[in-house]
């Protein structure tokens, strides 16, 4: 499979990732409930398998689990990854100290010398200053426990900050972890894309099919049940106003023999320095995924889907 590079870095990962907020979360995911451990080895083999490697956790995705399992898999399958992670800048952790506590021991739940990415997952007030913060990842860098540094939800300011700070210990800024997909498109508009574009950082985009949105499975006659049925999108009036799109993503799957999910996150590929990391469980999943990779939407294609979403 092709590969792509993260920002400045050098490190190479495939053109699209997964994510692993599900692994482990039994809170919001209903994990041990609706599926388990088996599911989500077979999710991981099936994505080795078809040379994707790039996988996104954090420590606080199932209080520590989701790093757990891949690390587990990982030892398993000898399988060569790319491992990104998070650490949550708690209002507590306010020394330098508490950001290497965190990140070992996230290489111990992942059972790993060192971890490819490692990113801050909230741009949170902290008695530990930007400074202070940057500094901490930058020191691990230069130890070796980490290979690379990006954030998460950071606004444009917030990242010109951190690249800049990061830039005086001689360490790029690698990715800024967004929302984006063909109908979330804040970044294009709040500045936030054209600064990363501006100093080569990579969007990792999360969420790149809308909660399901894009997949074509939901319509004004077959709405979703659980959460998402109280969020608006999801409602009457929201899937009715979405038709549009989800035709045009049919129209074109139909031409490319691809279901309309694989176009939405194709869609996202085709956009320079941005990542989409899509979240899995099952191998089903990651099957689907993977399909959006090995071909290529056309220019025009691009912009009228553009401009429907």
């Amino acid at each position: 499979m092709a590969t792509t590079i993260l920002g400045n870095t050098g490190i190479e990962v495939t053109p699209i990732g997964f994510g692993t907020w599900a692994w482990g979360d039994s809170l919001f995911w209903g994990y041990g409930k609706d599926y388990g451990e088996m599911e989500l080895r077979q999710a991981f083999q099936a994505a080795v398998d078809r040379g994707i490697t790039f996988l996104d956790t954090a420590e606080v995705y199932g209080l520590g689990k989701s790093e757990e399992l891949i690390g587990k898999f990982v030892k398993e399958t000898h399988a060569t990854t790319q491992i990104a992670t998070k650490y949550m800048p708690l209002p507590w952790r306010f020394r330098k100290e508490d950001v290497a506590d965190a990140v070992t021991n996230s290489l111990k739940r992942l059972k790993m010398p060192s971890i490819d990415l490692y990113q801050v997952h909230f741009p949170a007030p902290s008695f530990l200053s930007q400074e202070g913060l940057m500094d901490a990842l930058a020191d691990e860098v230069e130890q070796g426990r980490i290979k690379a540094v990006g954030v998460s939800n950071y606004s444009a300011q917030q990242l010109r900050e951190a690249h800049r700070l990061l830039a005086r210990r001689g360490v790029p800024l690698a990715v800024n972890q967004m929302r984006y997909s063909l109908i979330t498109r804040e970044i294009e508009t709040n500045g936030v894309l054209a600064a990363a574009r501006e100093l080569n950082v990579t969007i990792l985009a999360y969420s790149p099919l809308a909660q399901g949105l894009l997949t074509g499975k939901y319509t004004a006659s077959n709405p979703p049940t659980g959460a998402r049925s109280l969020d608006k999108r999801f409602q009457t009036a929201g899937l009715q106003k979405l038709q549009p799109v989800l035709t045009k993503l049919t129209e074109l799957g139909d031409k490319y023999s691809k279901t309309p999910a694989q176009v939405a996150l194709n869609w996202l590929m085709c956009q320079p320095g941005v990542i989409p990391i899509p979240g899995i469980k099952t191998a089903t999943q990651v099957e689907q995924n993977a399909g959006a990779v090995g071909w290529e939407l056309s220019a025009e294609e691009v912009m009228e889907l553009r401009y429907l979403g």
